[in-house]
């Protein structure tokens, strides 16, 4: 049995790829130019770990909120942390994903060197980063479409790319702008179940923009209903459901009762 001093520098403990990160906002303000004011004042705490949706009426702000979480735009006033901080850590992890609508991938590029692309740019060898995104690609149903370009894929199965792509790196915070909105419906569900199963596998936060109240109810364990601009929370509900979901959960009424709080937050945030 060993002991250490009070001034014993704690032990490295190595990362295991899982965890999320804290997220706090505190009175946040953007505008668009010319004046309009998109979040004016707006307050959020997302736990690590947690999985949060983040639906709304169009033009709202969800997509701007979503930018200055990611860093892609820097609010007027107010504060944005997180904890741990959000430092790369050692080897390939890298703190933040982001997943847009449109899955941008490279035309040129086999889906297998998409999805290997943060790992190159961070200069992991091409073994190793090629065997991460293989299990990827496995992960998300493509394990057999990895010599595949884009042109020769789906709508559903380029946004599989783009998510596995967004995932390659193990992030501990993730963002989703309605990354699955131009996709058929039976399409739409399976990618939802294959993301909640990739959630609960990595542990990180998630942060997903929807216009789908259904599909927020499904997924997420907490959802915050924004009113038009400048938004302000209408309803911020952590959801009375099983952690395990399946595609019957639909149908329960359990469903129904969150569905409607939801809608009710969304009415009522469209018209004040």
């Amino acid at each position: 049995m060993t002991s250490s001093s009070p001034d014993s520098p704690a032990p490295v403990v190595p990362d295991d790829g899982r965890g999320g990160v804290r997220v706090r906002l505190e009175g946040l303000r953007r505008s668009f130019p010319g004046g309009a004011s998109v979040l004016s004042g707006l307050d959020l705490d997302l736990s690590a770990g947690a999985f949060v949706a983040l639906v709304g009426p169009s033009g709202c702000g969800k997509s701007t909120l979503l930018r200055l979480v990611a860093g892609l735009d820097t609010p007027e006033a107010g504060t944005l942390s997180f904890s741990p901080s959000l430092e790369r850590t050692r080897g390939t992890r890298s703190p933040i994903a982001y997943v847009f609508q449109d899955a941008h991938l490279l035309p040129w590029r086999t889906v297998l060197d998409n999805v290997a692309l943060p790992l190159e740019l961070a200069g992991v060898a091409e073994s190793a980063r090629h065997e991460a995104a293989r299990t990827l690609l496995g992960e998300v149903g493509l394990g057999d479409a990895l010599a595949r370009y884009p042109a020769q894929l789906s709508g559903g199965m380029r946004m599989r790319v783009s998510l596995a792509r967004a995932l390659v790196t193990r992030p501990r915070l993730l963002l989703l702008d309605e990354p699955f909105a131009a996709l058929d419906e039976l399409t739409r569900n399976r990618l939802d179940d294959q993301l909640r199963a990739l959630w609960k596998e990595l542990g990180m936060t998630v942060l997903f923009v929807t216009h789908s109240l259904s599909e927020a109810t499904y997924l997420a364990e907490r959802v915050v209903v924004l009113s038009r601009r400048p938004a302000r929370v209408m309803l911020d509900r952590t959801l009375e459901l099983p952690a395990e979901r399946g595609p019957s959960l639909r149908a329960e009424p359990g469903f129904a009762h969150e569905l409607g709080l939801l809608q009710r937050a969304l009415e009522r945030g469209d018209t004040e």
